[in-house]
């Protein structure tokens, strides 16, 4: 797949979480207070470097494959540099508690950790904030796609670099879809009337969905021209002076939105406070809701989709220029003030390497950073992975643009599933260009 800065200037995208990880439980018994659930492995005497992220290898019962391909690459560098990789994880365990990202930002500007895993909007701000070094000396820079140095470069400096690049996609019962005659839909108008039908033969709730990813339907609406029409870098830059309006872009993605809640093809009550994956996966695997969003990885891991007893189809969201994949560029960095900074900096290397790369990839069948590493997908990925090696797609993280958008839209989101009106959540998409000019 070649992606080129000509084509696509690069957004937070998977899953993203990308994080990909954002799937697994936490290990620890009981339930945590908020911001208390974190899990700190570490032992004396020993050259340690401090990893902070979302993945868990304690849980001896979940077989997560998005986990144990990371596991690999940190036994590699283990193995060959001689240190060890304390985890220090967090988990959510449910709207009222702090968020990953909001614990990855204390940590990172107390100086908490050495590496951390970051979400998009955690490497824009920290990454402006001056809180993480640059790696462009890192040898693996060389090998990295131009989408990823692009997406995660601010003030000149490559602030992270993730291990895969995360694409989100509707998870497609196509069977309901066969049983109602129905075609994959490719516009926001065929994707209504996908659900109209679906409501009308007793399908209470179309589309399954969180608090997370209903974004996804924003951003693949709002900047499938900005991406895919040869005019990128000019567009972004008269967003940037304000000359263009962000709120012009994403109207018709919230107006969807709105459309979907209002007629009952969204629960927004249950979006609004439901986690990744838990709050809609046991309804799609069950058969009751023929719709979900997700991350790339959520198809090839257990804990997720990987095994559904009916034909699933992995397809971009709906826009005027077809399914569009939504790609975020997630990635781990360097604290500025690290206390095993060279430790760290050597992991990183370890990790990022084609090598290493290359057995992430295999193992977790991903889309890898480097551009010598193709992805061989399961079947069910194949739709999804076609437009992306057309190079179609829309970028949901990307540093050249002012104001962050994966965070912030999904923010603003979750205003719309608590009520706001698309006005006013256009109002808040002004005062953040506004705020993003002065």
């Amino acid at each position: 797949m070649k992606q080129t800065i000509k084509r696509n200037v690069c957004k937070l995208a998977a899953v993203c979480l990308m994080v990909i990880a954002a799937v697994s439980t936490a290990a620890c018994g009981g339930r945590p207070k908020p911001g208390e659930n974190l899990l700190i492995s570490e032992e004396e005497d020993e050259r340690i470097v401090n990893l902070f992220s979302p993945m868990e290898r304690t849980d001896p019962d979940a077989e997560n494959t998005a986990r144990s391909a990371f596991d690999k690459t940190v036994l590699m560098a283990e193995e060959k540099l001689g240190v060890k990789v304390a985890y220090r994880t967090y988990t959510a365990e449910d709207h009222q508690d702090k968020t990953y990202d909001d614990v990855t930002l204390e940590r990172a500007r107390n100086n908490m950790d050495d590496l951390y895993l970051m979400n998009p909007d955690a490497i824009q701000m920290l990454g402006t904030e001056g809180k993480l070094i640059d790696l462009s000396d890192l040898s693996c820079v060389e090998n990295l796609r131009e989408v990823v140095k692009a997406a995660n470069t601010i003030n000149g400096k490559l602030v992270a670099i993730p291990q895969e690049v995360v694409a989100y996609g509707l998870f497609i019962n196509k069977d309901m879809f066969d049983e109602y005659n129905l075609e994959l839909p490719e516009t926001p108008e065929e994707f209504l009337q996908c659900c109209k039908v679906f409501k009308e033969n007793g399908i209470e709730t179309p589309v399954g969905a969180n608090r997370w990813w209903l974004e996804n339907f924003v951003f693949a609406q709002a900047f499938a021209d900005l991406y895919n029409g040869g005019n990128t870098e000019d567009e972004i830059a008269r967003l940037n002076s304000g000359e263009s309006k962000y709120s012009d872009y994403m109207r018709s993605g919230f107006e969807f939105l709105k459309e979907l809640i209002d007629k009952g093809y969204v629960d927004a009550e249950k979006a609004y406070v439901s986690e990744a994956i838990d709050g809609e996966g046991p309804d799609f695997l069950a058969q009751k809701t023929p719709i979900v969003m997700a991350y790339w990885g959520a198809a090839n891991t257990e804990t997720a989709y990987g095994k559904p007893d009916f034909n699933m189809q992995v397809i971009g969201f709906p826009s005027s220029r077809g399914q569009m994949p939504v790609v975020t560029i997630t990635g781990f960095g360097i604290g500025s003030e690290a206390e095993h900074l060279n430790d760290a900096k050597d992991l990183l290397e370890t990790i990022l390497s084609d090598e290493a790369l290359e057995v992430y990839t295999k193992t977790n069948k991903v889309i890898s950073p480097s551009e010598n590493i193709e992805v061989d997908c399961i079947p069910a990925l194949k739709p999804l992975n076609d437009k992306i090696e057309e190079n179609v797609y829309v970028l949901a993280s990307n540093a050249a643009m002012k104001v962050e958008q994966w965070g912030n839209t999904c923010l603003i989101v979750r205003k719309l599933l608590n009520g706001s009106t698309v006005d006013e959540c256009m109002a808040e998409v002004d005062k953040l260009q506004q705020a993003s000019l002065e």
